[in-house]
């Protein structure tokens, strides 16, 4: 067996067997912690300590296969923030970017702690409801809408025009995570043409 210099350790020496045993359990809880880490920057959101599309996608097709096999309730969200393309052209990327994070905010106190809430896009978010019927998805994004409209985002002391539309999609058994996506986002574009 050869140490991590590329000498030959003695099999016979114990001592040096469990030594050499004890730097290689150390340099894999290393490689692990770094995975760990790599995949948690994978699936974050670099703005908003949040997931990101790809760690929502992951957690959508997790929660399909609940569905799947319990036969339980569940709905996405999508919600898109309106106003943020004026902000970002009259008060600057900084003021989008903390108008984000309130969002964000916001959404997150909203729900459950169950619930997943993601950033999926530039201005779009996700949120996973999972045990809620079609009637308890609406209530909620009537909620978070009334949430968001009453509340002031605020930069620099000054209050910023913004608004949310959020769509429903019911997650069905064997769906896939494209097609509830998909459904959500439909019936947000269909919310704001109503608007």
């Amino acid at each position: 067996m050869s140490d991590q210099l590329g000498d030959v350790v003695d099999v016979d020496d114990r001592d040096r067997l469990i030594e050499e045993i004890s730097l290689l359990r150390g340099k894999v809880a290393r490689l692990q912690e770094r995975v760990e880490q790599l995949d948690q920057l994978a699936h974050q959101d670099s703005l908003i300590n949040l997931p990101n599309r790809r760690g929502f996608m992951r957690e959508l097709e997790r929660l399909i296969a609940r569905v799947d096999r319990y036969g339980i309730n569940a709905a996405m969200l999508f919600v898109d923030v309106d106003g943020l393309k004026m902000i970002n052209d009259t008060l600057g990327h900084r003021a989008g970017d903390e108008a984000l994070i309130q969002v964000a905010s916001l959404l997150s106190k909203g729900v459950r702690h169950s619930d997943v809430v993601a950033r999926i896009g530039g201005d779009e978010f996700g949120i996973l409801l999972e045990s809620s019927d079609e009637s308890a998805a609406h209530e909620t994004a009537a909620r978070l809408i009334e949430q968001i409209s009453a509340c002031e985002v605020l930069h620099d002391g000054e209050a910023l025009p913004l608004g949310v539309a959020i769509g429903v999609g019911m997650i069905d058994a064997l769906d896939t995570a494209e097609a509830v996506m998909e459904r959500a986002d439909e019936a947000m574009y269909r919310r704001k043409a109503a608007a």
